[in-house]
């Protein structure tokens, strides 16, 4: 059998943690939803850095159709899945790789890395941009989820485990 290779989550308490941290922030979700603190371009970039460092199929599909809406290029769409960020504006690359550092650190970042973006970004910038990266993770390892019981259903033979 095949190993499954993509991040998931471990156990139903996760899940309900990441639920759980993203209602917390229930007034800032419009706000995100809206581009009023960090625009609909640069939330796309934030949602590709992290769904390339989780490998999650539904998402990249959804978030590169909506990148390709936003104005991004085909080419950046494609370095920013592959964790590459020099054709992204030079004032998000600090977030975006933040964005990747969050990721493989499944949302605990260190803090020096934390206190960096909250000092370039300011305070309430920071919290929106820790809050798509949040609604990111999550949707990332519920489809890769789905994807390993797949996986488990199949008995490794299922095509999709890398």
């Amino acid at each position: 059998m095949k190993e499954f290779r993509r991040r998931i989550y471990r156990n139903l308490s996760e899940i309900v943690a990441d639920l759980r941290a993203i209602l917390a922030q229930r007034p800032h979700i419009k706000p995100l939803l809206r581009g009023t603190l960090v625009s609909a371009a640069f939330r796309e970039r934030l949602m590709l850095a992290v769904t390339g460092v989780n490998a999650c199929r539904y998402c990249s599909y959804v978030h590169t159709q909506q990148a390709l809406s936003e104005g991004l290029s085909p080419e950046e769409i494609a370095d920013l899945q592959e964790g590459e960020l020099a054709g992204s504006p030079l004032e998000e690359q600090a977030a975006l790789l933040y964005a990747q550092h969050w990721a493989e650190t499944r949302g605990q970042p260190a803090a020096e890395a934390r206190q960096r973006i909250l000092a370039q970004y300011g305070a309430e910038r920071g919290a929106a941009i820790e809050l798509a990266l949040q609604a990111i993770q999550m949707s990332n390892l519920l489809g890769n989820t789905f994807d390993y019981l797949l996986y488990r259903a199949s008995f490794g033979r299922w095509g999709g485990a890398h």
